[in-house]
């Protein structure tokens, strides 16, 4: 496992839940952190306050994502606090909401997509030039178990889109690996107390899942911090093109 004290790194949607855990995993491991928020800048603060209690330095940025010049924007503003960038997590996305095959109109269909996929497309496009300058570099990025299962009835466009990072994790790990870019992808399964389950999961839902679960419970946010920051470390090894599954056993690829 390389060394990440001073690897810069940006995550997206890293003011609560995952991107949070991640964050916080990254400072400790020793990174300097940009992290970008779409509405939770308290919770991006917050981890500006820890990042200084660590040693290491932090800065948040507001952006949507899913604009071309917001994306871009946010990306030179972190890799100019931070003077480049090693560590790229593409974690935004999320639901939206559950809605079956006939309440999917084009509209929702391209809301899910860009909030999920246009996003991480246009993030590490612009992320790309400063990452093959950093001299061996490391991307991850935050699929889901939907992506590999199909999810549960009315997370039709948020599973299509979350099987379109798996391949476009392994597309992208064999565009860059000739400029000593990793690319691999986790696919978490139920991880409760984050805003998407929150949101969009009863706790009935959640209680016939983990019923479900070999392991007999669900995850937290931190089983999925560990294995990125892992990932994000690999800068300098020989893993590229995976997805790591994080769901207790549920799915075996």
């Amino acid at each position: 496992m390389g060394s990440l004290i001073g690897k810069r790194a940006l995550v997206t949607a890293g003011g609560q839940g995952i991107g949070k855990a991640i964050v916080k995993g990254l400072l400790e491991a020793g990174c300097d952190v940009a992290v970008h928020y779409h509405s939770n800048e308290r919770g991006a603060r917050e981890i500006v306050a820890l990042a200084e209690s660590v040693g290491r330095k932090a800065r948040c940025f507001q952006a949507d994502l899913t604009a071309d010049s917001a994306a871009a924007r946010t990306v030179d503003q972190a890799a100019d606090f931070l003077g480049g960038l090693d560590v790229l997590v593409n974690n935004a996305g999320g639901l939206v909401a559950r809605r079956v095959l006939g309440e999917v109109d084009p509209s929702f269909w391209r809301q899910v997509l860009d909030v999920n996929m246009t996003s991480m497309l246009l993030v590490t496009r612009a992320a790309a030039p400063y990452l093959a300058r950093a001299g061996g570099a490391s991307i991850v990025n935050i699929a889901s178990l939907a992506g590999r299962k199909g999810g549960h009835p009315g997370s039709l466009a948020y599973s299509t889109a979350k099987g379109a990072a798996l391949t476009f994790t392994r597309a992208l790990s064999n565009e860059l690996a000739p400029q000593g870019i990793r690319v691999n992808a986790v696919a978490p399964g139920l991880i409760l107390g984050t805003s998407f389950h929150d949101t969009h999961t009863t706790r009935e839902s959640a209680e016939e899942t983990i019923r479900g679960i070999p392991l007999a419970r669900a995850g937290g946010v931190d089983d999925v911090a560990r294995p990125v920051v892992f990932l994000a470390s690999e800068y300098d090894g020989f893993i590229t093109g995976i997805t790591l599954d994080i769901n207790g056993g549920v799915y075996c690829a």
